[in-house]
């Protein structure tokens, strides 16, 4: 069983960028992660595009809005 950190579509949240990462996951892709701290105190490891990832740092506030992709706000 695994975890997906893939946005869902009608997912809602923002907040802080705390962590950026990148991997090779299946050996073939890159996938692009941040991690987010919510409003609540609550972190979260979100997969985002290449070009919001190259767009963001740490500390930049991100984010998504039912039916949209996250975005730096």
């Amino acid at each position: 069983m695994f975890t997906s950190h893939k946005v869902g579509r009608d997912d809602h949240w923002e907040g802080v960028v705390t962590h950026k990462s990148r991997g090779m996951l299946d050996g073939s892709n890159m996938y692009h992660f941040v991690e987010v701290r919510l409003a609540d105190g609550a972190s979260m490891k979100v997969r985002i595009g290449r070009r919001l990832w190259k767009s963001i740092e740490v500390n930049d506030r991100i984010v998504k809005r039912p039916g949209a992709d996250p975005a730096r706000e």
